[in-house]
């Protein structure tokens, strides 16, 4: 059977598929990244996942993967195939596109940033299929971003576009370690949750999702701080809106998780600070984690598609 391999790093693990040509993932596995060991060893447990997969198509699926994709947290060079940086990793200008591709025999790979790339597979097969244009919000240990346009995500002239956590939502507010002082993620992001309800409670291993659960049992104090990041999020959200005027807004992460818990006040909150500006529809994502490998086999689909295009040119 016709397949790619699929690839999403994350912080801490990996997951990985192999994907047919209509989306479907005919294979699943997981592994940690093994970051204790410094990047090298992030490295060489990538390019060993891959080869195990490669394999796996083989005995399994009859034949060979025909091509791969890859999406990796962090700055990422898409157009050179480069892992620019990842604080998480810590790697720094690793060329990933030409090393996966050379373990996998001369493969082709496509490279991709992990947020935008699971933006990529909400806006054309998840949450927001049939959107032409769509905005993909993550909320997890930090927020991120993908501006979907006509099913295809904008990386940006230098690799940055979608950064929504780093819009400054409370000037001279919480520093943030990308130097301002009072990002959007510093907010509202399901971290930044955890440590405001933490603080409230007195509990150092209260997280998000406690505080989701007291909000809904009608604790006074826990509305506040989800309130708190309510507020700010949709400070955030019409920000974006009013620059990209999307028709569908999607939002993912561990934050979303809560439901409309998190739905019902944020789109009260949006539709309370929109004047001019047309209300998108705001949406759950759909995929969950599978969203990075669905994704990254899109990518590796489109790059043998923009391939046969290209041998197809006379």
């Amino acid at each position: 059977m016709r397949h790619v391999i699929a690839l999403d790093v994350g912080g801490t693990g990996m997951k990985a598929a192999l994907v047919g040509a209509d989306g479907t993932l005919l294979h699943q596995a997981r592994r940690a990244t093994g970051r204790a060991r410094g990047p090298e060893a992030v490295v060489d447990g990538i390019l060993d996942f891959a080869a195990e997969l490669r394999e796996h198509g083989e005995r399994h699926l009859g034949a060979p993967a025909v091509a791969a994709g890859v999406a990796v947290p962090g700055i990422v060079d898409e157009q050179r195939g480069i892992a620019a940086y990842a604080a998480n990793l810590g790697w720094r200008d690793v060329p990933l596109r030409a090393l996966v591709g050379e373990r996998l025999g001369g493969l082709p790979v496509a490279l991709g940033h992990d947020v935008r790339t699971g933006g990529l597979a909400e806006g054309r097969i998840g949450a927001g299929q049939g959107a032409d244009r769509f905005l993909f919000v993550a909320l997890g240990t930090g927020i991120a971003g993908a501006i979907g346009i006509d099913g295809r995500v904008e990386s940006g002239a230098h690799g940055f576009a979608g950064e929504i956590g780093h819009v400054v939502v409370r000037p001279g507010g919480t520093p943030c370690p990308c130097g301002q002082h009072g990002c959007l993620e510093r907010f509202a992001s399901a971290s930044a949750v955890s440590e405001a309800w933490a603080a409230a409670t007195g509990a150092p291993e209260a997280d998000a999702a406690d505080c989701a659960k007291a909000v809904e049992s009608g604790d006074p104090r826990a509305a506040r701080v989800w309130q708190q990041a309510v507020d700010a999020l949709a400070d955030g959200l019409v920000t974006a809106l009013t620059l990209l005027d999307p028709r569908t807004l999607v939002i993912g992460g561990g934050l979303a998780e809560a439901g409309e818990t998190l739905f019902t006040p944020l789109r009260d909150a949006v539709q309370r600070r929109v004047t001019f500006q047309k209300l998108p529809t705001i949406i759950p994502a759909a995929l969950g984690d599978t969203a990075g490998c669905l994704g990254a086999g899109l990518l590796a689909w489109d790059l043998l598609d923009l391939t046969d295009r290209k041998e197809a040119t006379p």
